[in-house]
């Protein structure tokens, strides 16, 4: 009988062994996930943090064995077109940091930047790397396997909130106990990007705290489904179709073949915008005796990504209603210029930028090459067109508003520049934004009555906002107008809004009523000390995902903020959104009832 050796051994197993080292490479990726969180959310002496850095680098060179090993697999079995460059590059990066941290130990005195690297922060960062490669696949398995991509979206939003939570509630994250509700609480405001807190958010969380928010906003901005897609596309290099068909309605991409270039455009234009968004905020405080030069550059980044989110969270006690912003007119406009980028919504931002694209390439080919002007029949869509005029039309209506009720208010001792950059402000943060440059609660009743209006409408769809949307407040608008022409079906610019949109629209404006009614009337029965405006205007802010409040957040008993809780979730994810995932019924019908009119008027 002839034997069979090691290597042709190999060879025979195929797929089945590299899909047990996967999930084994998995399980150990998770199990030290955990550790590195113990370590993080825990305090310990300088022996147990060298006992960690040590358990890290034996990870990495278990890791880096692992690769190896399939890399020897699927080169025996001849499949090197399976053999990724990722997998390859990020073999010798993580065999470079095992030769560096032990050549280190030699190095006498040491210079600067290798205590740095060496540190075991950067382990760690290099650890989750891998383990979001790890799980990417996962992931991407995850959404093919989910039958109803609608409950996948609102549960993956559920998850991120619980797994904040319990990352809030490390020691290390706060200075602070922080009760499970208040953690709760202020996960949820950060992953439905709202703002609302129930604690202060610049004095009670450590810089890692603070991290664990701004990552929680960041992904909650752009949506979990997007995020999961993106790292599992980054890092698997394919994706399935059945996940195409699932990220169609959420990134509000017609075309199945587009979806994932779509989704990179989103990424690359989040980053984009947010970094550049970061240098003119840091440009605008730079001189800022309150901030070091790290606090500038931290306080940059944070308030962008927040600002661009919509979030409206802050590293300061009052935002940037703190006596050194409050007058600081540069900072408010690069704020409010990035609060409505994000609020506009990509598809919008990609619609532009095309237009723009295709007029100067047709300049260009025209002056420089003698080129025929390409004409193309459509440059702005419907929905841009709507939700950029719809914009322009609530923002000069909420600045005019906010100029004539607050005048002599607010606006009372400003100068005319400031008059001007307060009422615009103003009227930019309610968009679902939730920053202030001025004091809430000494608003008037008419600037509360006009915040409220501007909560509810909200941002436009697949944009880092909340609210009703404009877009749906817009066809509601229009179809009054038709109803009132006495036609039979809405056309604007040249083309006709589907009824499907119509009823969309008509069930989003009942629902977002009944919702923040149903809220209302649960906060005044838990908290029937508090002012009935004050509380209509905090559910406004909740379900709206604003962060707006009149000084009314922390007042609230428990049940009362389980109650914003779920006015924030449901904002978020959508009311609309989940009754069609629970109850929808995907049955065709093939059969029509007589039709009976219903008397309205």
């Amino acid at each position: 009988m002839k034997k069979i050796g090691f290597f042709e051994n190999l060879r025979r197993p195929g797929k089945s062994l590299l899909l047990a080292i996967d999930k084994f490479h998995f399980i150990l990726s998770i199990c030290f996930l955990l550790i590195i969180i113990y370590d993080t959310g825990f305090e310990f002496n300088d022996a147990k943090k060298l006992f960690f850095k040590d358990l890290y680098l034996l990870y990495i060179s278990i890791f880096s064995t692992i690769i190896l090993f399939k890399i020897i697999i699927l080169s025996l079995k001849k499949e090197y077109k399976k053999i990724r460059r990722f997998d390859i590059g990020i073999m010798i990066f993580a065999l470079g940091i095992l030769i560096f941290n032990i050549l280190i130990k030699e190095v006498d005195p040491r210079p600067w930047y290798i205590d740095i690297i060496s540190e075991s922060t950067s382990l760690r960062i290099f650890i989750v790397f891998i383990f979001f490669a790890s799980l990417s696949k996962y992931l991407l398995q995850a959404q093919v396997a989910f039958t109803n991509p609608t409950l996948l979206f609102v549960s993956s939003f559920l998850v991120l909130i619980l797994v904040g939570t319990f990352l809030l509630l490390l020691p290390a994250a706060t200075n602070h106990s922080l009760s499970i509700i208040d953690a709760f609480f202020t996960s949820t405001s950060a992953v439905c990007v709202t703002g609302l807190v129930v604690v202060d958010t610049a004095t009670y969380f450590t810089d890692f705290g603070k991290h664990i928010i701004l990552f929680l906003i960041q992904v909650g901005g752009l949506g979990i489904m997007t995020f999961s897609t993106f790292i599992g596309f980054i890092f698997t290099g394919s994706s399935h179709i059945r996940t195409s068909i699932h990220m169609k309605e959420f990134v509000m991409e017609e075309r199945i073949g587009k979806i994932l270039s779509t989704i990179g455009k989103i990424y690359l234009f989040t980053l984009s915008i947010e970094l550049i968004g970061a240098f003119f905020i840091w440009t605008s405080i730079k001189n800022n005796p309150v901030f070091t030069p790290i606090q500038a550059i931290d306080f940059s980044i944070f308030h962008s990504i927040s600002a661009f989110c919509n979030a409206g969270f802050s590293t300061l006690p009052n935002g940037l209603y703190e006596e050194s912003l409050r007058f600081n007119y540069n900072l408010h406009w690069v704020i409010s210029f990035l609060i409505i980028i994000g609020g506009i919504g990509f598809p919008v931002m990609f619609n532009l930028s095309n237009t723009f694209l295709h007029f100067f390439i047709n300049k260009y080919n025209h002056l420089f090459k003698n080129k025929i002007y390409l004409h193309q029949s459509r440059h702005l869509n419907v929905h841009t067109k709507l939700v950029l005029i719809t914009t322009f039309f609530l923002l000069l209506l909420g600045f005019f508003a906010f100029l004539f009720a607050e005048y002599n208010n607010i606006l009372k001792d400003l100068s005319v520049w400031g008059k001007i950059s307060t009422s615009f402000f103003g009227s930019v943060s309610p968009r679902t934004a939730g920053f202030n440059t001025f004091d809430m609660e000494s608003l008037t009743v008419a600037t509360v009555l006009i915040y409220m209006l501007l909560m509810w409408i909200g941002a436009s769809p697949a944009s880092t906002g909340g609210g009703l949307k404009t877009t749906t407040f817009a066809v509601a608008i229009l179809n009054t107008i038709s109803i009132s022409k006495n036609k039979d079906r809405i056309e604007v610019f040249g083309r006709e809004i589907s009824s499907e949109s119509v009823r969309r629209a008509l069930a989003v404006f009942v629902l977002s009523f009944l919702v923040i009614g149903i809220g209302v009337f649960s906060i005044m029965s838990f908290n029937p000390e508090l002012a009935v405006i004050n509380v209509a205007f905090e559910c406004f802010s909740a379900f709206s995902t604003v962060g707006l409040t009149i000084g009314v957040t922390h007042n609230l008993a428990a049940p009362s903020k389980i109650v914003l809780i779920i006015l924030m979730f449901l904002g978020r994810v959508g009311t609309l959104t989940i009754l069609i995932g629970i109850i929808s019924d995907v049955k065709a019908l093939n059969y029509r009832y007589p039709t009976e009119n219903v008397h309205i008027i």
